[in-house]
């Protein structure tokens, strides 16, 4: 892989910290799409975090908010809410993480869990590669009611 800035080779089995925007479609696209939901877990529920700061309130009001929304049914709601402004490219990306999510969530039945995993994917890609195009999509994410 090469440094976006200056070229430079540097190894990628090592481990290091990959700076969002940084890797190429292509490089991202090397990446299982349950990878790509791993890391976009991480994202979404910081993004989630942060948009519910304000007004401040309680420490057990925003988790209960948070838990709300970082559950697979809060993130497919807010799939819904982004679905019709994707491009083809990454709806394909939802549509690989929806298809490679494993496992199960005890709280969530099946189907809901597989749609969370194309949006945390779709996160994940977006975060990796363009993260300006993750930014414009928020904007359609409504984090305002607690499911």
């Amino acid at each position: 892989m090469s440094d976006p800035i200056d070229g430079t080779k540097f190894d990628v089995t090592q481990s290091q910290w990959i700076a969002p925007g940084t890797l190429a479609v292509e490089q991202a696209l090397q990446f299982s799409p349950v990878v790509l939901a791993y890391i976009g877990d991480a994202v979404y529920e910081l993004y989630v975090r942060s948009s519910l700061l304000f007004p401040v309130k309680p420490i057990d009001r925003y988790h209960r908010q948070v838990v709300a929304q970082v559950c697979a049914e809060g993130q497919v709601q807010q799939l819904l809410n982004c679905f019709n402004y994707l491009d083809e490219a990454e709806k394909e990306i939802v549509r690989r993480g929806r298809n490679a999510a494993v496992g199960a969530s005890r709280k969530a039945n099946p189907q809901q869990y597989r749609k969370a995993t194309g949006l945390e994917a779709l996160v994940g890609y977006l975060y990796l590669t363009n993260p300006d195009r993750l930014q414009y999509l928020w904007q359609y994410f409504d984090f305002s009611i607690e499911n």
